[in-house]
């Protein structure tokens, strides 16, 4: 098989557990949101911002480089880094623990200090499942990789939700979060059938180290934006704002779920063709176009409903959720254009420049969040989340110097007319005529028409390639 038809393949199972875990976590979301309500739900959602960011720490990018290296890779570099992440998961749950007590007089939120560390302890669990995950992305299995990360949500809400209707509150969420993360660290170990050992190389762990810094480093500036909502939104305007935040992101990120697989296989695509920077940077210049696609409409049609939907799912005490979400839509469609961008960078081991742009971006949405939302209140943090789409500006220079110069014009056409209509409810339905140039735009039903026929003749490709395996 092909590199384009081991990519669509590990795509289409990516993006139907995708879709499908969307399905699910809208339900479950709903019915939980509805249950523990917008305080509970904030405390929880900041609790898990400060443990993912410790977990993005200790995880030192071993799982791209397990991904990404080059040649071979036998058992005794799988166990080498599985030890490494061991010592590393008790690091990081003594950091998580030192570092409770610090946060709790500046978030000002009751029971954050039992919830993080809940939270805490289950950092090993979670992080010695990055080997054998990393065996499956590294051979494109993301068939395999679909239904164990949908075991572990069907087992989130199957926990979660009994316990938000006895009234358990925030410990809801949490506990479906712990029979999420066994469900997940037993399913991968089970079906990779890798069965660990310690193994200490020196040589191996340092080399390890070293790329797991030049890339990490970067991940973790960029990271620090995920800590914006807890440390200020949640400083200034309390643990239920910190929810309606938490809330938007949760219902983007659903609605991108395509996007995201797609992202999640640019790594190990973009991997094989980084010797021809032609094709480099083709496949940038046609990857923002499908993301931002498989995006923008979702979440235009998503704005368009939500003054009536999230009343009726969620209930009246989400309403504030209407005003934010097409402020982090615009700021989500934004990162479809460019992401991509830094994967091509990392790839070609430029982290250093990712590491730079990354900067910009939060130091851009921690000084607007800081000095927009005491002021303005949640509308003052998306309007954070608007001027960080400045640092692109610095990806694209370094994707020129480094890469080639993407094809922005489609992109860009499409972009303008879908960030214009998420603000229909702000600004009023003439903002949605732009959609209508865009559709007529001449490249615009050209791209689709391409689009359909290359999917056609995967299809076509797919049929005669099973009916040639027949003995």
């Amino acid at each position: 098989m092909n590199l384009r038809d081991q990519v669509m393949r590990g795509g289409f199972f990516l993006v139907l557990r995708q879709g499908l875990g969307v399905s699910v976590g809208f339900v479950g979301m709903v019915l939980l949101t509805r249950a523990i309500g917008p305080l509970a739900y904030g405390q929880y959602a900041a609790a898990l911002a400060i443990y993912t960011y410790l977990w993005g720490l200790a995880q030192m990018g071993l799982n791209v480089y397990l991904v990404r290296r080059p040649g071979e890779i036998s058992d005794k570099d799988y166990e080498a880094a599985f030890s490494l992440l061991l010592v590393m998961s008790g690091i990081g749950v003594l950091l998580g623990f030192l570092s409770i007590p610090l946060l709790k007089p500046w978030m000002r939120m009751e029971d954050f200090g039992p919830i993080a560390a809940a939270l805490m302890i289950g950092l090993p669990v979670q992080l010695l499942t990055t080997v054998p995950m990393a065996r499956f992305e590294r051979a494109l299995d993301y068939q395999r990789v679909a239904w164990i990360e949908m075991s572990g949500r069907l087992m989130c809400y199957f926990v979660a939700l009994p316990l938000a209707w006895l009234g358990f509150g925030v410990w809801a969420p949490v506990g479906g979060w712990w029979s999420e993360q066994l469900t997940v660290c037993v399913g991968t170990y089970w079906v990779s059938k890798f069965r660990p050992r310690l193994r200490w190389d020196r040589e191996l762990v340092k080399e390890m180290i070293r790329y797991g810094l030049g890339y990490s480093g970067s991940a973790w500036i960029r990271q620090l934006n995920n800590l914006v909502n807890p440390l200020l939104v949640g400083r200034y305007l309390g643990a239920e704002a910190v929810g309606f935040v938490a809330l938007a992101i949760r219902l983007v990120e659903g609605l991108g779920f395509a996007m995201m697989a797609t992202w999640r296989l640019s790594m190990s695509a973009l991997a094989r063709v980084q010797e021809d920077r032609v094709r480099l940077t083709n496949a940038i210049s046609e990857g923002m176009r499908l993301q931002l696609l498989a995006l923008g409409p979702m979440l235009v049609v998503f704005a368009w409903i939500s003054p009536w939907a999230l009343p009726v799912f969620f209930g009246k005490r989400w309403d504030p959720v209407i005003g934010i979400f097409p402020f982090v839509a615009f700021y989500y469609m934004g990162n479809a254009i460019f992401n991509l961008h830094s994967s091509a960078l990392y790839v070609l081991k430029h982290n250093s420049e990712v590491a730079v742009v990354n900067l910009l971006n939060v130091m851009l949405m921690a000084g607007g969040t800081f000095l927009l939302v005491p002021r303005m209140g949640l509308e003052g943090y998306g309007w954070a989340l608007a001027m960080t789409l400045l640092s692109c500006g610095a990806g694209h220079y370094f994707a020129v110097r480094h890469i080639g110069r993407p094809d922005y014009r489609l992109a860009a056409v499409w972009f303008a007319a879908m960030a214009l209509a998420l603000f229909y409810a702000q600004l009023g339905w003439w903002t949605c005529g732009g959609l209508v140039v865009a559709l007529c735009w001449p490249g615009t039903l050209r791209e689709l028409r391409r689009y359909v026929g290359e999917f056609k003749k995967l299809r076509g490709g797919g049929r005669a390639a099973a009916v040639a395996e027949k003995p």
